[in-house]
């Protein structure tokens, strides 16, 4: 009998299953380069479409492979509210879009709302939920209205988790609401500032305006979810706007209650990874439990000489990010005991 390895198994882990495209932060509007609240970052609202183009023209030469696209929120800029131009830069990017060859999934992050209300994005072409997956004798598994978040399968035995991070939220709601009163009390609970979007001198500088949390009820339903994952022994990926890991972040960036949401996750074998965006920089960490949180560097932040989306490549033991521009590449391989059999 022969005694040498066979190929087939040692090459086995190593076989593509399937990629997907991430892009975060886009932030068009048709202005002149301008800078952040700060003043000390610039910002390329025109260029951000430029950028989009090349992203999706590089994912469309990729698209056998490519299941889908991931957008992480904030496509289009609150500036445009000021200038009257919400609906029309909406469309020029959403026509951008139409030109690539694979479905892509829409998250909903502060500028949405700086733009919109929340009614308006539900019935707008930014509201992706028709793509979810339905799992049929688990209607716990269904998300509310109450909130914008869905799942859906790219690919057997790999669920993709879509968050609203601002389900609890000021921003998009009306101010005659119990919600919105409700919100209010939270934030200025934890911000005495006269200016919410400033977390000067707070001991949790997260609690600002231009962040969001989840609502008890999306949790539990984010349980179930998980549950119904580990138990079929499903990999999931989470996607929300905001960032949940402090150490992959900046500390003014994180939602409100991302305790409250890492410790659903902890409490669950089946996730592997997390993405986000709002930080702009970006940032990365593998957390105790071996969910690797990805944090997305922003396109409106990237010069017109560079590049900021990625191609993830899913394999039975790791995913690996093909970064472009300022987003780096990342190996991010499961826990041993999530590595897949196939």
């Amino acid at each position: 009998m022969d005694d040498k390895p066979n190929p087939k198994t040692s090459s086995e882990s190593s076989e593509r299953l399937f990629s997907f495209g991430v892009i975060a932060d886009i932030q068009y509007a048709d202005l002149e380069d301008g800078y952040n609240f700060h003043g000390n970052r610039r910002r390329y609202y025109r260029h951000s479409l430029v950028h989009l183009q090349g992203a999706i023209d590089d994912w469309n030469t990729q698209s056998s492979t490519l299941s889908c696209v991931l957008q992480l929120g904030d496509i289009i800029d609150g500036y445009n509210a000021q200038h009257k131009a919400s609906e029309t830069s909406l469309e020029l990017v959403m026509n951008t879009f139409q030109k690539l060859k694979v479905p892509v999934h829409h998250t909903w992050g502060n500028h949405e709302f700086y733009n919109f209300s929340r009614d308006y994005l539900t019935n707008s072409k930014l509201n992706t939920k028709f793509l979810e997956d339905q799992i049929a004798h688990h209607p716990e598994t269904r998300p509310s209205e109450n909130y914008y978040a869905y799942h859906f399968v790219p690919f057997p035995k790999f669920r993709f988790i879509l968050l609203d991070g601002y389900d609890l939220s000021v921003l998009g709601v009306d101010q005659s609401s119990p919600k919105y009163q409700q919100c209010m009390k939270i934030l200025k609970e934890h911000n005495p500032n006269m200016e919410l979007n400033s977390p000067q001198g707070l001991s949790e500088p997260h609690y600002v305006q231009f962040n969001g949390g989840f609502s008890q009820e999306q949790l539990n339903w984010l349980n179930e979810v998980l549950t119904f994952s580990d138990t079929n022994q499903e990999k999931v990926v989470i996607v929300s706007h905001l960032p949940i890991y402090p150490e992959s972040s900046d500390s003014v960036c994180l939602a409100w209650n991302y305790r409250d949401a890492l410790a659903v996750i902890w409490s669950h074998e089946c996730v592997v990874c997390f993405f986000a965006g709002h930080t702009h920089d970006g940032g990365y960490s593998e957390d105790p439990f071996g969910v690797h949180h990805v944090n997305l560097e922003g396109v409106i932040e990237t010069a017109p000489d560079s590049q900021a989306f990625g191609t993830v490549h899913v394999y039975p033991d790791k995913m690996m990010l093909e970064g472009r521009g300022r987003v780096p590449d990342r190996i991010m391989n499961y826990k041993r005991e999530k590595a897949l059999h196939f």
